[in-house]
Formats: structure tokens, sequence, C-alpha cells
């Protein structure tokens, strides 16, 4: 099973299993994960699954496409050019799949 640990800056963490097929906004909408809204549903349209991708799990990473590229100049917290991502657009999954099988992100202190 895919694990997504999100980070708060209060040190506090939420360590999530999901199945794969998943992404990281829908695995901490579907746990309640504070701070992670998903407004639009995952349809890349918002800004509000903005999360900050910790550095060991980058390189795993898919490529950021033009309509996330658009929204994470929308984010409400400081976007970090390297580590800024969209929750919606990072699939949870094994290697061959293309999706994460484990990843870790840091919660924004404010998505709206």
């Amino acid at each position: 099973m895919p694990k997504v640990i999100f980070h708060r800056e209060d040190g506090s963490s939420d360590v999530v299993a999901v199945e794969a097929g998943s992404n990281v906004m829908r695995a901490a909408v579907q746990n309640g994960v504070a701070g992670i809204v998903g407004e639009c549903g995952g349809q890349a349209m918002c800004a509000t699954c903005h999360v900050y991708v910790r550095e060991p799990y980058l390189d795993a990473l898919p490529e950021i496409d033009e309509d996330e590229e658009e929204m994470l100049e929308c984010t409400a917290a400081e976007r970090d050019p390297r580590r800024s991502r969209l929750g919606c657009q990072l699939a949870l999954g094994d290697a061959a799949s293309g999706g994460l099988e484990e990843v870790e992100v840091d919660v924004p202190e404010t998505q709206i």
C-alpha cells in the first residue's frame, strides 16, 4: 500500500496508507489531514492541495505539466520553485504504474 507522510509546521505529522491509484490530495482529504482542502476535487483548477515535497522524493516525481504550473502561480503560501507541487497531480502506486510508493510532504501554513 502506498504511504504519504504529511508534516506540519508545528512538528506534528499524519501517516496515511492508501490504495494504489489514489493521489496525495485524495489521501489527505479522505483521511482528514488538516491543511489540505482539495476544493476542485483534483482537477488541477485550484491550488488548495499545494504541498512541498521533501528532498529525497523530488527525483521520483513526474514532470509538472502546463496546467499544474499555472495553478502553482496561484498558491496562497509562497511557492518553492523546486518543491511545490499540487497533491492532486502526485499519483500513488508502484513504480511500474508511474505512481509513488511513498512520499513525504510539508503542508503549507495556509491554502486559501
